[in-house]
């Protein structure tokens, strides 16, 4: 065996971080149109237009809550398949139901219990970081590709990379501090405030925590991405 080649077969491997294939921007644009059309957009305006017809708090709250059951179906429908993010979004919209359902029948009380979901999602994110695959691993999948089996495939094969790894378990620690702070908070001001306040600024804390999640995760997973970049670099 030749010099060269010894010193090949005693080389340390190193897991290379495959490329990502070619992403579908209008595909993903769709989404995210999707998402906040029937997450935010469609909720509120429901709400409004129930209450302007005389409706009462409580049953204009949970019918406007079946917008992000459609949601979830029409992505299944465009992808044909159910994902583990579609799984998690559905057993959190049955808890909504169930939890709206019992208990005391009044607007308040029904923000509150909103407010418990939330909390139960960062609890969620917590408990998943001693699965094999924390949930901010699945969220990444669904947002950081276009669904299509090429892109859905290289997300799975960047798992092998430690720093990925440690990244998105780092994301999911905090996001589920942050939304069991979030719920914290508004279940608060569900007692101090009047319910028209809260059906307003509600949505403004769930959405502006998010917002927020979702820039520093941006800034986090770039840095990340960097350092883990000059680390392979330096190691070649």
């Amino acid at each position: 065996m030749s010099r060269q080649d010894t010193a090949t077969t005693t080389q340390p491997q190193r897991t290379e971080r495959p490329a990502p294939p070619a992403r579908s921007r209008g595909a993903a644009l769709g989404g995210w149109i999707l998402t906040l059309a029937f997450n935010v957009v469609a909720p509120i305006l429901t709400y409004n237009t129930l209450r302007d017809h005389g409706w009462s708090e409580f049953s204009a709250l949970l019918l406007s809550g079946a917008w992000p059951v459609l949601d979830t179906a029409v992505h299944v429908v465009w992808r044909r398949r159910v994902d583990e993010f579609a799984v998690v979004t559905l057993v959190f919209l049955v808890i909504t139901a169930v939890v709206s359902l019992v208990g005391a029948h009044s607007a308040r009380a029904l923000l509150i219990k909103d407010s418990g979901v939330t909390g139960l999602f960062g609890l969620l994110c917590l408990g998943t970081l001693l699965a094999p695959r924390p949930l901010m691993f699945y969220f990444g999948r669904k947002f950081a590709t276009d669904g299509t089996p090429e892109s859905t495939a290289w997300w799975n094969g960047m798992w092998q990379a430690e720093g990925f790894r440690r990244t998105l378990t780092v994301m999911t620690a905090v996001w589920g501090v942050a939304y069991c702070v979030e719920a914290g908070v508004r279940i608060a001001l569900a007692y101090t405030l009047s319910t028209d306040t809260m059906v307003v600024l509600s949505p403004v804390l769930i959405y502006g925590v998010l917002g927020l999640l979702a820039v520093w995760t941006a800034l986090y997973g770039k840095r990340a991405r960097r350092r883990g970049e000059a680390l392979a670099a330096a190691a070649a």
